[in-house]
């Protein structure tokens, strides 16, 4: 197939997903009528307008209704046209977030950006007339990404363009983030791993949002108490401190519209990262922005304790870090730092002396998941983790037990009726059958991190989606001597544990009607747990995991590959 009508394929089909998923002005009304036409009449609550949280699928609105006691998945996965449609259930794209004409006004953070690719998403009628702000830390003059944003700012009057100051050498401006301001004096909040480029939105990707948000009634007064980690209040706190750290000007036009808006709705806590150094004790534990490994630290260990399944001795928790880059970070960093910050128990009293270490599982692509992968060696350009000199191989060696595929369902040495010789044994073994994510031929561009808490992976303590990698630019060094932090990059994401939807009629019912959080595949929504609350979490890769053999190892973009992807295309190695 020729480029032109190859563009011509993935602009139809771009369309077609904006058709099915878009909003229609005005949103709250159409939606108001559908869900009374659904339900047989006009008595439904219809928090979904009432409370500003705007529009929604019909389904998801279901399932998130306290009535259904069944959650949405907070997080949801990229919408891919290559994938069938049974992988794509629940799934979000580019155009169904930007084609609402509703929208006046729109921030976009992000590492990389095509912009011609971001304003095709826009709605045609509307395209001219939305204020684009594109926030970027390419400052180098010979950068293409921001050579690439000037040009396009030059066709298309409303891009306004903000650089990130970038006082670290190695460090990127990596958070990826929307924020909108609509028509209709609502704003939303929309969290990403994707950068704003085409070849990403054929990776897996995921994509956290906030309910829309409305303007507060009244101005707030001061509250007995802080708000709490996981609250809205606490959220809408964080956020604007961590805009306030791109400095006094950079984003204070931002910083003011936001200050208006109610972010009551919120469930989750930000977990984010800036450039600089900041010193732990001199913090506040309570009100002071923490940023990097600290601040996941703290979020982690404010859990509250019924969020997680009590000590069995027969029962070991598994934290899974999900990532698309793996940088050199060194034994001492991994053991001393980042791994017991992700261990650190959401246990609290007398439990915490007998709950068991958490397993940690590094899900990371091979060179034959890459190779059979959508875009094939192409989506390797995107993935990185390198092995080749001493020092990296050492690293390896450390992190060797704990890699697991990202898709794991067969490997040179494995054929698949080998693998499905494998699975059959399991189940007649009595072993869990693979819970399938339908996500194995995209590549993972995705980060996700999470605390399974029972052997099985049947409930989750904690999940995290967030644009950090396993690196210490993203996430911080360990502390000097003097108890400073050095963080090189911005980075942001969310973190969010099953507690958060607990209600009254949860806390009426006890132990056993409080929330749970539960892995989902292939939709956003659990089934429903009688007597309690299910809170899905939208699974980008299956289960069981399936750890590495002795003889394989992770994909290395800067290696050749002479072994033809799908596609018939060798690598000649990244940057070759």
């Amino acid at each position: 197939m020729d480029s032109g009508k190859e563009v011509k394929r993935r602009r139809t089909s771009d369309d077609s997903e904006v058709l099915r998923h878009g909003s229609i002005s005005p949103p709250p009304k159409r939606l108001a009528s559908a869900l009374k036409q659904h339900v047989g009449g006009p008595n439904i609550e219809l928090n979904i307008v009432d409370k500003g949280k705007g529009p929604e699928t019909l389904s998801r609105y279901m399932a998130n209704n306290p009535s259904r006691r069944a959650v949405a998945s907070p997080v949801q996965l990229n919408f891919i046209e290559e994938l069938p449609a049974a992988s794509n259930v629940d799934a979000v794209s580019l155009g169904s977030i930007l084609s609402d004409p509703m929208i006046k006004e729109c921030w976009l953070f992000n590492y990389l950006f095509d912009m011609d690719f971001v304003m095709k998403h826009f709605d045609p009628d509307t395209r001219d007339t939305v204020q684009v702000k594109v926030i970027h830390g390419s400052w180098k003059r010979e950068d293409m990404n921001g050579i690439g944003i000037e040009e396009a700012a030059k066709r298309y009057a409303n891009i306004q363009i903000v650089k990130a100051y970038m006082p670290e050498v190695y460090g990127t401006h990596h958070s990826k983030m929307i924020v909108l301001f609509r028509h209709d004096d609502l704003a939303q909040v929309i969290l990403l791993t994707a950068n704003f480029i085409e070849r990403d939105w054929r990776m897996s990707q995921a994509i956290w949002k906030t309910p829309l948000l409305p303007l507060q009634q009244q101005a707030t007064s001061p509250a007995a108490s802080f708000p709490p980690l996981g609250s809205g209040p606490r959220f809408k706190h964080d956020l604007l401190a961590y805009f306030r750290g791109y400095g006094p000007t950079k984003l204070q036009d931002l910083i003011a519209q936001l200050l208006n808006y109610d972010f009551s709705e919120v469930r989750g806590a930000l977990v984010a990262s800036l450039p600089g150094k900041q010193t732990i004790q001199s913090l506040d534990p309570e009100v002071d922005f923490l940023r990097g490994w600290p601040g996941l630290k703290r979020i982690l260990g404010r859990i509250s304790s019924k969020s997680a399944t009590p000590s069995d001795p027969d029962q070991q928790p598994r934290v899974v870090a999900q990532v698309s880059s793996v940088a050199a970070v060194g034994e001492k960093w991994l053991n001393t730092t980042f791994i017991p910050t992700l261990s650190t128990s959401p246990y609290t009293g007398p439990k915490t002396k007998d709950g068991k270490e958490p397993k940690i599982s590094i899900i990371f692509p091979t060179t034959n998941e890459i190779r059979r992968s959508v875009d094939g060696y192409g989506s390797g350009s995107s993935i990185h983790m390198k092995i080749s000199t001493p020092a990296q191989a050492k690293q390896l060696a450390v992190l060797r037990p704990m890699l697991c595929h990202w898709a794991g369902d067969q490997t040179p040495s494995i054929s698949p009726a080998s693998v499905l010789g494998a699975l059959q044994s399991a189940v007649s073994s009595g072993q869990n059958p693979v819970r399938e994510a339908g996500r194995r031929r995209a590549a993972p561009h995705i980060k996700t991190y999470a605390r399974f808490s029972d052997n099985e992976m049947k409930t989750i303590d904690w999940a995290m989606m967030t644009s950090a990698n396993l690196s210490t630019q993203a996430w911080g060094a360990a502390p000097s001597a003097g108890g400073e932090v050095r963080i090189c990059s911005y980075e942001i994401g969310v973190v969010v544990w099953p507690t958060l939807w607990d209600d009254d009629d949860d806390a009426a019912g006890g132990e056993e009607g409080k929330a749970v959080m539960v892995p989902v595949f292939k939709k956003d929504t659990p089934d429903q747990e009688v007597g309690r609350t299910s809170v899905g979490w939208r699974m980008p890769y299956d289960l069981p995991l399936v750890p590495y053999r002795d003889d394989e190892k992770p994909w290395c973009a800067s290696e050749p590959c002479s072994e033809a992807d799908w596609m018939g295309r060798v690598w000649p190695g990244y940057g070759a």
